[in-house]
């Protein structure tokens, strides 16, 4: 196997091992479409979710039950009535609604009992009527009024693995038919819930299938990678004939109510589960409501990840090697970009006297480098540079002299280097000086 295959895979697995230490003790809250538990790759999830368990992530899952109430509702000669996309519910109804709901609650529950993994079906929620809407009266179709939460918390610190069914009940005793896709959000937000899935039967979201707007992060592919709940409600606007929209308005509202992160996956996919969580990069698109990116400055326990980023570049003469005491040294000058807790990338603002400082250092993991990691880093350090009074930027380089060159430096000579940086000028190395003026920006 090829060294560089070698170094790809010990990365995943880093990757992958950071991850489950993360989540370890926290909730994740999945809904998964009625159409999924219905295909041929479901018993992969429900393997997988079985291995999510068993790694110490509590999971709560919230079935869809559309196409099964629709598949009894027809068996019986009912109607199917909807309005905005929500079912009206007729109390006459509700028994047909509710034994299809709780099939398919049974189905998961049963998938994850052939992994000895110990699902409940329950009865957590209190619900409450949709009432009447603009004139339209929404019958047994309700909203939930509240969680349970106390007595769901126990059945998870038992080991348990609740479902719920989209059916909840009043004061009074009387069913509700509720939405999944707000259940599952209203369920996450109750029980803070570190992330919530939707595991759909939509394609993922590209462009240009998807038009988008200019802040919304999408990767070479053309896959939409990620974006906030204002950005979300944007593309629903911009796509009004997408039935996506609808998942990206639920995961918009679950962010605006508090959940971190939102992940909308093509659960038609065997494995995506675990590829969106152990993975910056994952395989769908995420709504996030924090900082889920970040440059702060270096630790020491982030040293040995930026020398395993660093060593290819050494490897190629793009970068000068550094030792672990030397970044410790200096570690008040490195900046890093951490992604959920995991270092993607770091760059250095050696200053110079007063007038003048150094970038250098500048190290992005090749993974990741279409996330524009490299000019993050280089703004943050311009914007350092500034705020200490610095007037003149340089670097030193072999390699990627167009890189800089296309973002504001030009080329100098080793007269404009500081007289003690000057000295230490490897001949043999020859790199190119580079210098910016920040007091012309």
């Amino acid at each position: 196997m090829a060294q560089s295959d070698i170094r790809e895979q010990v990365d995943l697995i880093r990757e992958v091992f950071a991850y489950a230490d993360q989540f370890r003790g926290g909730t994740f809250v999945i809904k998964i479409s009625n159409q999924i538990v219905d295909h041929p790759d479901f018993p992969q999830h429900a393997r997988d979710l079985a291995l999510l368990h068993k790694s110490g992530i509590r999971i709560v899952i919230v079935p869809g039950a559309r196409k099964r109430i629709d598949e009894v509702l027809d068996r019986f000669g009912a109607d199917k009535r909807f309005k905005d996309d929500i079912r009206i519910s007729s109390g006459e109804d509700m028994d047909l609604i509710k034994m299809a709901a709780f099939d398919v609650a049974h189905r998961v529950m049963t998938a994850l009992s052939g992994h000895k993994i110990t699902a409940v079906i329950g009865n957590w929620v209190r619900a409450r009527s949709r009432g009447v809407i603009n004139g339209v009266d929404f019958e047994r179709t309700g909203s939930v009024d509240r969680v349970r939460v106390e007595a769901l918390t126990r059945s998870l610190e038992q080991g348990h693995v609740p479902i719920f069914p989209c059916i909840g009940h009043n004061e009074s005793g009387d069913p509700f038919n509720l939405s999944s896709d707000e259940l599952a959000g209203t369920v996450a937000v109750a029980l803070n819930a570190r992330k919530l899935f939707i595991l759909s039967t939509e394609d993922v979201m590209y462009t240009p299938e998807w038009e988008v707007p200019e802040n919304v992060e999408v990767l070479d592919d053309g896959r939409i990678f990620r974006m906030v709940p204002d950005a979300a409600e944007e593309i629903v606007k911009l796509n009004p004939d997408k039935p996506g929209r609808f998942l990206l308005r639920t995961a918009a509202a679950a962010c605006r109510a508090g959940i971190d992160r939102a992940h909308i996956l093509d659960g038609r996919q065997g494995g995506v589960l675990l590829k969106e969580i152990f993975s910056n990069l994952g395989v769908g698109t995420m709504v996030f409501a924090d900082a889920y990116e970040r440059i702060r400055p270096m630790e020491s326990s982030d040293v040995p990840g930026i020398l395993d980023i660093m060593r290819p570049l050494i490897a190629e003469g793009i970068l000068v090697e550094r030792t672990r005491e030397e970044l410790e040294r200096k570690q008040n000058d490195y900046w890093v970009y951490d992604m959920d807790g995991v270092v993607h990338g770091c760059a250095a603002l050696h200053p110079f006297g007063e007038s003048s400082a150094e970038i250098a250092g500048m190290a992005v993991d090749a993974r990741y480098a279409q996330l524009g990691i490299g000019a993050k880093l280089l703004d943050l350090l311009n914007e350092k540079a500034v705020e200490d009074g610095i007037s003149r930027l340089f670097v030193l380089t072999t390699r990627t002299a167009d890189w800089f060159l296309a973002r504001g430096f030009r080329d100098g000579s080793l007269s404009d280097l500081p007289a003690e940086r000057r000295e230490e000028y490897n001949e043999e190395r020859n790199s190119r000086v580079l210098v910016k003026n920040l007091d012309s920006n």
